[in-house]
């Protein structure tokens, strides 16, 4: 049995500290599934992008996850660690240094193996500015990020080959979450030759070393997944082909799985219909819930008047019931009055939030020289219920004044929006509300709050940028020791406490998600794996009526 190789008691308690567990991914295939079959998603929205770099939304990164592979991964339905691509490796004392060792005979799908050169490419490119991934903020704590950053490198200088099965990391600072970064699918495996053959149509033509093997996307229609018959993951996937089809409504959708048409509903279920599906005996024991580190958030420009003045931004906060939104989508969630999820580590129980409060919200806006109010534009996803949401938003501004004009897009061009600096003064994130890359505080912070995510395509549409804050959220994470874990959540409490005080959010709620499976489908327990990101593990889903 392949065990990490931790080479000293500092690196045995920093695994400890990221609740690791010693288990081989051969371990993790369920015995009770069977091969073979076929299933049918669907979903409302096409896909923007396959590539691993790029693509951060819901819908793709669950597919991205089948196409590719990292040097991490985490058990199915679990928050615990485990190597992936990477068969072991050793963390230096100091908590700077992270040696893996690769997988021999692992194949991208175009039957080349893949060695640490590809690593080191893949990492080289998502921190490459043009590549424009909304990811490379992920990587700021390896050596040599600030060079390729500013353009002044081509590779990042921590990232060494060793040996074509060997690949070394130095850090410029302790990392708590390191090993989660190396899990997130911006940190997947790529071929260079495969790259330069597609160039930016690579999202188009995804060669991995995946369960998952793409032959056909017909844009607007489907895209179909068959089985990688030389997938280095022995007993995996259990199903030999996976049809995303595209272009459903989602109560079409529900209408289809109810009559056995397809498996797996990829938006969810309804809003709508939620009731009428949870009344029914024989529905409800097909609904799989997903337990969700998240939080739905409305998003305010920083950058673009009025909302560059914090006294503006406040009275948003107040004027929104969040109480009412949450009835909107029959309580499947509880209000927020903060970024981080209550069962994240760092969420402060006794933060006083912003209450909701009309006649302070008025006079907030006046103060900020606003007495009348004024005119903006609010943007949301367009799949129910987020229209609904974005009303009731609308209502509640108007109340105080702010007249929002409603942009209802798909999910891709509201996220080229916010990823635009000129793009968006408010969005409705939900459908892409954020969901936690990886169970710790400081995944609600970097990318979606912190300075490193405040950059084309990037995903803080608030454009928010405190260096102060960025500062002390390196100092947090530079907190390895897990003595030491209360005092490092407590400094992450006071980040939060900081960046609400700013308020480039409003934050609305946390959310949990209802889908459902067709009665032929098992792995129920294998179809959420939230905490993680990954909405449907398509690896680990099989038929129970294999087709």
């Amino acid at each position: 049995m392949k065990k990490f190789l931790a080479s000293t008691v500092a690196a045995s308690a920093l695994a400890l500290m990221l609740g690791m567990a010693s288990v081989r991914a051969e371990d993790a295939v369920d015995p009770n599934a069977k091969q073979g079959g076929a299933i049918i998603v669907t979903y409302k929205d096409d896909v923007a992008t396959l590539d691993p770099a790029i693509g951060y939304d819901w819908q793709n990164w669950s597919m991205i996850k089948s196409l590719f592979d990292g040097l991490m991964d985490y058990e199915p339905g679990t928050t615990n660690l485990k190597p992936d691509l990477a068969e072991s490796y050793e963390i230096a004392p100091d908590g700077k240094t992270f040696t893996f060792k690769l997988r021999h005979g692992v194949k991208f799908h175009n039957g080349r193996e893949m060695t640490a050169d590809d690593v080191k490419y893949s990492l080289d490119r998502v921190t490459n500015p043009k590549t424009q991934s909304p990811g490379a903020g992920f990587f700021g704590s390896i050596k040599g990020y600030d060079d390729v950053a500013a353009g002044k490198a081509e590779g990042l200088s921590g990232v060494t080959v060793v040996d074509p099965y060997t690949v070394k990391f130095e850090l410029t600072r302790p990392d708590a979450t390191f090993l989660h970064v190396m899990a997130i699918n911006f940190a997947h495996v790529v071929p260079k030759e495969e790259v330069e053959k597609y160039g930016a149509d690579f999202g188009r033509h995804p060669v991995g070393t995946g369960a998952f093997k793409l032959t056909e996307w017909t844009l607007g229609q489907r895209l179909v997944f068959e089985r990688n018959p030389d997938y280095w993951h022995k007993g995996l996937p259990h199903l030999d082909k996976i049809t995303f089809e595209i272009g459903q409504e989602p109560i079409v959708a529900l209408l289809r799985l109810q009559k056995g048409e397809v498996d797996v509903l990829g938006d969810v279920i309804p809003p709508a219909k939620f009731q009428e599906v949870m009344a029914d005996p024989e529905q409800k024991a097909r609904v799989v819930e997903g337990g969700q580190l998240q939080t739905g958030y409305v998003t305010m420009n920083t950058t673009m008047a009025p909302f560059d003045n914090v006294k503006v931004r406040q009275a948003v906060n107040m004027a929104i019931n969040k109480a009412r939104i949450v009835q909107i989508i029959n309580n499947r969630a509880v209000p927020a009055n903060q970024p981080l999820p209550p069962s994240m580590p760092g969420y402060n129980k006794d933060y006083k939030a912003y209450p909701y409060d009309v006649a302070k919200a008025k006079a907030l806006l006046a103060e900020a020289g606003h007495p009348d109010g004024f005119e903006t534009q609010l943007f949301a996803m367009n799949t129910d219920p987020n229209p609904r949401i974005a009303q009731a938003i609308q209502q509640d501004l108007a109340a105080i004044g702010i007249k929002a004009s409603i942009q209802s897009l798909a999910q891709a061009n509201v996220i080229a929006a916010g990823g635009d600096k000129a793009g968006a003064p408010m969005i409705w994130s939900g459908g892409m509300a954020w969901i936690a890359d990886f169970p710790d505080p400081s995944n609600f912070y970097g990318p979606i709050l912190g300075c490193a995510g405040a950059v084309p395509g990037g995903w803080n549409w608030s454009w928010y940028c405190n260096k102060d804050l960025d500062a002390k959220a390196a100092e947090a994470d530079s907190v390895v020791d897990p003595a030491k874990a209360g005092e490092r959540a407590k400094m992450w409490s006071a980040i939060y406490d900081k960046v609400m005080e700013d308020a480039p959010w409003a934050p609305v709620f946390n959310e949990q998600r209802f889908t459902m499976k067709s009665a032929r489908m098992g792995g129920a327990d294998n179809l959420y794996v939230d905490p993680v990101h990954i909405p449907i593990n398509y690896d680990n889903v099989y038929a129970k009526d294999v087709q």
